[in-house]
């Protein structure tokens, strides 16, 4: 039987409701994982730092697509709480349309500066040919990517996260068969790496737009819709705290990089490469939970049950606490094999990213609670309070950690900065949950 937004959830209906979200969370995290997985172990080392090092700015890029997703995606469900279905797939149309134009914008100005962007970045040589050809690739195919980051949230409020989830493993499973064909066998190098991972977007991204563009049995469809840019403004605003959550990352990322150069050299970066993409598989299942649960907190919002909105308040912190112990658990125990699917050919490279991985993944323990403080105050419409949480945790505190720690700890110190960010983080997410309880009566 179907879940449905209207439901009283259980903590067994809520964890299937989400579950599709976070699968898909995890089947998107491996397309760069794929991705440095073929080329580290068949290209090399300098492209694999190459690809992390030019990866965060492309992340940054595919960010609009959360924000427009995320954000959009609460004012949406909030008019379907209201019975306004209608309205809803206006509203849910005008979003895309727009988000789709202004992606083939930001495409054709990063293909031109992709040279630019990557010098700035410190590439030279043989790194800098090589973060281009990747860029460039993966510039082009940039409205593919968002269109992808935007129907993963508006799959869940059109109450169908099940064919999201199906999509993503479509495109999950075209990105490592191709990277396969491309890298180990045709020996396209970095250039088949980056056609790969544009060729599993376009899967997740336009396979939807069919979709949402005939009838269908879902709560949305694509119609006609002129701009109205106060509600394109107001779904920006809203979902600015996973914008600036993922630019914030991507900026945070580049800084890494530029202190592991200075202090570690490219085996840093490297390194530090490896860890992300571990980390990429181990946050999906926050993000996809909090994919999942925010269209349910909007829904009952928007249609006044404080009883509901109460029960997906304490279920979803208890879920993510203890989640995050699990993931921290099997993070110590589990690094070495990780790591060594990357960099089993290079003993210090894995010495390095092990003793790293073993810090880094401590900030576990608080990353679920603070990702899900974000993702319910957006849910709730205030992208105030959710932008705050998300800045202040994914830039303020670990930009100032990046800087000052090294200088006490050494490499320890970058390791354990995302550790610091978090635990502040947390501080600031309890303080918010508390202001909130009386405003939004969910405690």
């Amino acid at each position: 039987m179907r879940v449905q937004l209207s439901d009283h959830f259980t903590y067994g209906r809520l964890l299937r409701f989400v579950m599709p979200s976070i699968l898909m969370m995890v089947c998107t995290s491996l397309y760069g994982i794929v991705d440095g997985f073929f080329v580290s172990n068949y290209v090399g080392k300098t492209p694999f730092a190459a690809v992390n090092l030019i990866m965060p700015v492309l992340m940054g890029v595919g960010s609009v697509g959360f924000m427009v997703g995320t954000g959009g995606s609460a004012i949406v469900s909030v008019k379907l709480g209201e019975g306004k279905r209608d309205l809803a797939n206006r509203y849910f149309s005008m979003l895309i349309y727009a988000a789709l134009a202004f992606s083939v914008l930001l495409a054709v100005c990063g293909f031109i500066l992709t040279p630019a962007i990557a010098a700035a970045l410190g590439a030279e040589g043989e790194l800098l040919q090589n973060c281009i050809i990747y860029g460039r690739i993966l510039f082009a195919t940039g409205p593919v990517f968002i269109l992808q980051n935007m129907f993963q949230n508006f799959f869940v409020t059109a109450e169908r996260p099940d064919l999201s989830l199906k999509v993503s493993v479509a495109a999950g499973v075209s990105n490592m068969a191709l990277d396969f064909l491309f890298i180990a066998v045709f020996r396209w190098g970095i250039a088949g790496a980056a056609v790969a991972t544009a060729l599993g977007e376009a899967v997740g991204g336009i396979v939807p737009l069919f979709y949402f563009a005939r009838k269908n049995n879902s709560l949305l469809r694509l119609v006609k819709a002129l701009p109205e840019r106060r509600t394109i403004a107001l779904a920006c605003a809203n979902g600015s705290s996973e914008m600036v959550s993922n630019l914030s990352m991507s900026v945070v990322n580049i800084l890494y990089n530029f202190q592991l150069m200075r202090i570690a050299g490219e085996d840093g970066v490297a390194a530090y490469g490896i860890i992300m993409y571990v980390n990429f598989v181990f946050q999906a299942i926050f993000l996809g939970y909090a994919i999942g649960g925010a269209p349910v907190v909007s829904y009952h919002y928007g249609a006044g049950n404080r009883e509901e909105l109460k029960n997906l308040s304490g279920k979803s912190l208890v879920l993510m606490y203890v989640t995050g112990v699990i993931m921290t658990l099997l993070a110590e125990f589990c690094n070495v094999p990780l790591v060594r699917a990357f960099a089993g050919y290079d003993a210090a490279l894995t010495e390095m990213t092990c003793r790293g991985f073993r810090l880094y993944a401590l900030a576990f323990l608080m990353m679920g609670v603070n990702i899900w403080a974000s993702a319910f105050f957006t849910a709730l419409n205030n992208g105030g309070v959710s932008a705050a949480i998300s800045f202040l945790r994914t830039l303020v505190f670990q930009t100032a950690a990046i800087l000052l720690l090294p200088s006490v700890l050494g490499v320890d110190g970058i390791w354990l900065a995302i550790v610091a960010a978090e635990l502040l983080g947390l501080a600031v997410s309890v303080l918010f949950f508390a202001w909130g309880r009386k405003r939004y009566h969910y405690a």
